[in-house]
C-alpha cells in the first residue's frame, strides 16, 4: 500500500499527519475481513481493541439474565466499536460484537494508541473529540428511550442511521428499540400511511 492510499489518511480525514507519522500510525493497526455472522467479541472474554469500520456493519448487543438480546449500537463505515466498558478498565466482556453485513475492520490495541498518542500528539486530540461525541450520542439515546414513544425512537433510529434497514434484520432494531417486532411493523404501517 502506497503512502497515498493508507488507510490511515481515511481513519484520521481530520488530522493532519506527516508521512512519517501516517507509516508509524500504521504499523499499530491490524486488518480484519469478517463475514456475515462472525463472532467479534464474546461476554466474559478479554477486550483488548477497538475496532474502525472500513466496511461493512457491526451491532453490540448485551444478554439478558432470560435470553433476551438487547442491541446498544450498531457500528457502519467510519464508525468505531468495542466494549468500551471492558476495554478502558481493562475487564473482562459484558457485551457481544457480531458482524450482520461482511465487513472490512482494523483493529489496535489500548496500548499501541496511548504509544501512539505520545508520538503523534494531534491523535489524542482526535480520540478526545470521538469519545466526546460518542459519550453525547450515548446520552441522547438513553433520554429518548427513557421518555420519547416508540415511534419517535424510529425515527431518531432511521435518522442516525440512513439507509441501514436493508441490511439488519428486523429484531435487531426492535431490540435497538426496546420493542418487539410486531410493534416494529405497526410503526412502519402508519409512518407509511402518514
Amino acid at each position: 500500500m502506497t503512502l497515498s492510499e493508507s488507510i490511515i489518511l481515511e481513519i484520521f480525514k481530520d488530522v493532519k499527519l506527516s508521512p512519517k507519522e501516517v507509516e508509524l500510525v500504521e504499523s499499530k493497526f491490524r486488518k480484519l475481513e469478517l463475514d456475515k455472522g462472525d463472532v467479534l467479541l464474546d461476554e466474559g472474554s478479554r477486550v483488548d481493541y477497538q475496532y474502525f469500520v472500513y466496511s461493512g456493519c457491526l451491532r453490540t448487543y448485551f444478554l439478558d439474565k432470560t435470553g433476551k438480546e438487547h442491541t446498544l449500537q450498531f457500528a457502519i463505515k467510519d464508525w468505531w466499536i468495542s466494549d468500551y466498558t471492558a476495554f478502558f478498565t481493562s475487564s473482562h466482556a459484558i457485551m457481544n460484537i457480531e458482524c450482520i453485513q461482511d465487513a472490512t475492520i482494523y483493529k489496535v490495541s489500548r496500548g499501541d494508541m496511548e504509544s501512539a498518542f505520545t508520538e503523534v500528539h494531534q491523535l489524542e486530540t482526535f480520540f478526545r473529540k470521538k469519545m466526546e461525541g460518542a459519550f453525547a450520542s450515548f446520552q441522547k439515546r438513553i433520554l429518548e428511550s427513557l421518555s420519547l414513544p416508540a415511534k419517535d425512537r424510529y425515527r431518531s433510529f432511521i435518522t442516525t442511521y440512513p439507509n441501514i434497514e436493508q441490511s439488519v434484520k428486523n429484531y435487531h432494531i426492535a431490540s435497538y428499540l426496546g420493542i418487539t417486532t410486531e410493534s416494529l411493523s405497526r410503526i412502519r404501517k402508519e409512518i407509511a400511511l402518514s
